[in-house]
């Protein structure tokens, strides 16, 4: 009997088989994030997922393994277990605005799946440009992507001076420059 209660003690004490390094991290617009999630010994060969959504029994898989040490790959999101330290690794890049939200770093079993819950933000990005005399009066545009073709214009300003809590003009100095802020 003594053995036995031995044996349960860890389940007892609550020590979670998964655990996340941080509950939250953050990234900014258009960066990365990386998110560590640790393990019990006795999961290294299951299959680790990452997750998104509010609720762990309703979320979305973005990216799982195979139950090896192998990178998988999702759209803008890599998974890679290192089963020897008992991690696995998520890194999300390119990240945008809808990226945050709830995610769950999670461990597939038979049964309900073990998840560990993390909030993941975006931080707020400032963005400078500069602009040569004589352009003052111009309507000024701010467009986050490379490609100005394609682009989603998210800010257009008349051609006269004003500023708005993510917009501001500076013509004595020529600049304009735009802050981002979170939903």
């Amino acid at each position: 009997m003594w053995l036995l209660s031995v044996l349960l003690l860890p389940v007892i004490q609550g020590s979670p088989a998964l655990m996340a390094v941080s509950d939250a991290v953050s990234g900014p617009v258009r960066g990365s994030l990386t998110v560590q999630c640790r393990y019990e010994p006795g999961w290294e060969t299951y299959n680790k997922w990452w997750c998104q959504g509010a609720e762990l029994k309703s979320c979305r898989i973005l990216v799982q393994t195979d139950g090896s040490e192998r990178e998988a790959r999702g759209d803008r999101v890599s998974i890679k277990d290192n089963q020897k330290l008992r991690v696995f690794t998520v890194t999300m890049e390119e990240l945008r605005w809808n990226n945050a939200d709830t995610y769950w770093c999670g461990i597939e079993r038979y049964g309900p799946d073990l998840g560990v819950k993390v909030k993941v933000t975006i931080d707020p990005v400032t963005e400078q440009c500069h602009y040569s005399p004589g352009w003052e009066t111009f309507m000024k545009s701010w467009c986050p992507d490379a490609d100005l073709d394609t682009c989603t214009i998210f800010v257009e300003t008349t051609g006269s001076e004003f500023k708005v809590n993510i917009l501001s003009i500076n013509k004595k100095k020529h600049t304009f420059f735009m802050i981002t802020l979170g939903e």
